[in-house]
């Protein structure tokens, strides 16, 4: 434990952890960016993007909040699917907070009613509604749902938010510090996520490939880094890493006409990881095959998986 760790005691910090829970492209992992003031967790407008529990940390001088991204439950199409469906499962039932988002501009429907009809199966821990995208309609509107979320369950609070406001951020962050059982720091102070150099820069890049996939290759798109050699003499830090499809159409498309595509990846990709990193790189990137790696169970483990 560090010396900053020791200084929290028990009797007047808390600490713990907050999965946020929504149908697909609710603003979770962009909610989780903003509370944490930095991205970790990739972003994209295609359904189940998130494929890793990942671990993103609130620091404030009276309490510590571990926001953990998780892929959701969704019915699952193949190994892969059944393998994230138990690591959620896992992350629900070990958390201290769940907190539903239901965003403002849309009606709340079956599939938000589901989710918050399953929180039952989890009586031990805290549940809060979380109205989001609240920037994009009206006050009134903010209160009508806010109102209506409140009749859907028993909830610890109900807040709404916008991922612009700072000072809704804030009134948001603490909210769930409070709601955090009293304990020690878990995490050193100023650590923002427990992801390793190798894993955020293989999401940077899968982000980046997801922009122009359609179809089914979103779901077949997998990163691994193979190798980081840091920088030297007049030299920049060179990662090498691998685009893995699971046909060899979806190369085809990945690369793009005379690989304007693969540059487009590489270059959007440098920019972002240049700034993990902190200083410049080389990128060399490969796309590479790996059949139906979704449902094999050597190639899942291959793959990080």
């Amino acid at each position: 434990m560090t010396e900053k760790k020791s200084r929290h005691k028990k009797d007047d910090y808390r600490a713990g952890f907050v999965t946020f829970l929504g149908r697909p492209n609710t603003g979770k992992s962009t909610l989780m960016n903003a509370l944490i003031g930095e991205k970790v967790a990739i972003v994209s407008d295609k359904p189940q993007t998130t494929r890793r529990a990942i671990r993103g940390i609130i620091h404030k001088p009276n309490f510590q909040v571990i926001i953990i991204d998780t892929p959701g439950i969704h019915r699952p199409r193949t190994l892969l699917g059944e393998r994230l469906n138990d690591m959620t499962e896992s992350v629900l039932s070990e958390v201290d907070i769940l907190g539903v988002c239901l965003p403002a501009d849309e009606e709340i429907g079956p599939g938000d009613k589901r989710i918050i009809e399953n929180l039952v199966k989890y009586p031990k821990t805290k549940k809060i509604g979380i109205l989001t995208k609240i920037d994009r309609v009206s006050r009134a509107e903010v209160a009508a749902r806010l109102l209506e979320i409140s009749a859907l369950f028993d909830w610890d609070a109900v807040i709404p938010t916008a991922f612009n406001d700072e000072e809704q951020l804030a009134e948001l962050s603490e909210l769930l510090g409070s709601l955090m059982p009293r304990s020690e720091a878990l995490y050193p102070e100023g650590m923002i996520t427990e992801d390793s150099r190798e894993i955020r820069i293989a999401e940077i890049i899968r982000e980046c490939a997801l922009d122009s996939a359609r179809e089914e290759l979103p779901h077949s798109i997998a990163v691994t880094v193979s190798d980081i050699f840091p920088a030297e003499a007049n030299r920049l830090t060179r990662v090498f890493a691998e685009i893995w499809v699971e046909r060899d159409s979806q190369k085809g498309i990945i690369i793009g006409k005379r690989g304007s595509n693969l540059a487009r990846i590489g270059s959007e990709s440098r920019a972002e990881i240049k700034r993990v990193l902190g200083e410049d790189v080389y990128l060399d990137l490969q796309v590479k095959l790996a059949k139906d790696w979704q449902k094999d169970p050597k190639l899942l483990m291959r793959l990080g998986f």
